[in-house]
């Protein structure tokens, strides 16, 4: 079966949201891509209609996605492109998903400090230990 693979440069729009299922840790958060464009009469850079995506990702994926990106980042992702339709409230909307096979942050837009989890370390990855991390150096502070 062909499947469609995209990569998208753009900025993460919502907090990642972490879960642990029966099948293993799932993430999800909405990633806004706004295309630029050179505007040749106005010497100007013009931005264009921002389109957004919900970016799926599982098991150490979705648990270093949870330590690891906050809104606003920018981000690569790359990954499988699944479109579906579905009926609420009446009507019929559709949906655009990536299920991510890799994330990244842009590093055109600035720098990144990069830790290897170890697998006998899951701290390092569990959202529950960062959020206490970062109220701990609140305090400090």
């Amino acid at each position: 079966m062909n499947e469609t693979w995209v990569t998208l440069v753009g900025n993460a729009a919502t907090p990642v949201d972490f879960r642990e299922t029966a099948t293993g840790p799932a993430a999800r958060f909405r990633m806004a891509v706004t295309p630029r464009r050179w505007d040749r009469e106005k010497q100007l850079w013009a931005d264009g209609r921002t389109s957004f995506y919900t970016v799926w990702a599982w098991r150490t994926l979705a648990a270093n996605l949870a330590a690891s990106v906050s809104v606003g980042e920018p981000l690569v992702v790359h990954g499988r492109l699944k479109v579906r339709e579905e009926e609420r409230d009446g009507a019929r909307k559709t949906f655009v998903d990536v299920e991510a096979t890799a994330v990244g942050h842009d590093l055109t837009r600035g720098t990144a400090a990069f830790r290897r989890v170890l697998k006998g370390e899951p701290a390092l990855t569990d959202p529950a230990h960062r959020q206490k991390q970062a109220k701990e150096m609140a305090s400090v502070t």
